[in-house]
């Protein structure tokens, strides 16, 4: 059995350098790899490309990289509730690429797959299909997208074992398994790291065959983006 195992975050994220296109699992607050954001902050790099869903919040996830101006690209789907985001974008400052939501996670999993491109109806005749290929098929038109390439992938999960086999839990499994094994190396931080052969075979969401380093995290605060709660009568 091939361990995946390293020791800590920053032995998991040896190799990441300025100017690279790095995926980062979550949606919102939601499953996002926090140990690895802040792993970047302390590393400081720069002029890095992040593909994300959103940006989390000014002072939380992608927000504290967006803070030390380390991100010089965002493509996602959603500037959410991140004011420094949407100062940066309207400012000129920060690069944006808006892609639909499915067509994010497609171009995610079409990158796992080892599949370069897809047709896609979302964005047809809007300013998303600009200087792309289109085409049709049975009378409906469809864009030509391309799938991502990155160079780090980055995901949280919550039980992973030493060959990599992961378990999300509830919706952290939203981009997560999509962005496993769709850039050149994938790190998984875990909440709770097992022996191999401790998890359920029947239960395992992504198979180690699509993570390259696995490590287990600390000190996650999962924090709730917008509170809602009823008066009191």
């Amino acid at each position: 059995m091939i361990k995946k195992t390293v020791a800590d975050v920053s032995t998991a994220l040896k190799g990441v350098e300025d100017g690279m296109t790095i995926m980062l699992g979550g949606f919102g607050l939601c499953g996002i790899p926090e140990n690895a954001i802040s792993e970047l902050v302390r590393l400081g790099v720069k002029d890095l490309t992040c593909i994300s869903n959103n940006a989390g919040v000014d002072d939380f996830g992608l927000g504290l990289l967006l803070q030390k101006r380390q991100i010089n690209k965002m493509i996602s789907s959603y500037v959410g509730e991140n004011e420094e985001f949407e100062r940066q974008m309207l400012s000129g400052e920060l690069e944006v690429e808006l892609t639909p939501q499915g067509t994010l996670a497609e171009k995610c999993r079409a990158a796992q797959a080892g599949f370069p491109a897809f047709y896609t109806p979302a964005g047809y005749g809007t300013e998303v299909s600009m200087g792309k290929e289109t085409r049709e098929f049975n009378g409906k038109m469809y864009v030509l997208e391309e799938a991502f390439k990155a160079d780090f992938s980055l995901v949280k999960a919550w039980k992973g074992d030493e060959a990599g086999n992961l378990i999300f839990k509830g919706t952290a499994r939203n981009f997560n398994p999509s962005m496993c094994g769709a850039a050149k190396i994938t790190v998984a931080e875990v909440e709770e790291l097992v022996p191999a052969g401790e998890l359920d075979p029947n239960e395992i969401h992504i198979p180690g065959i699509f993570v390259s380093r696995i490590f287990q995290g600390k000190d996650y605060e999962k924090r709730i983006e917008q509170r809602t709660v009823r008066k009191r009568n």
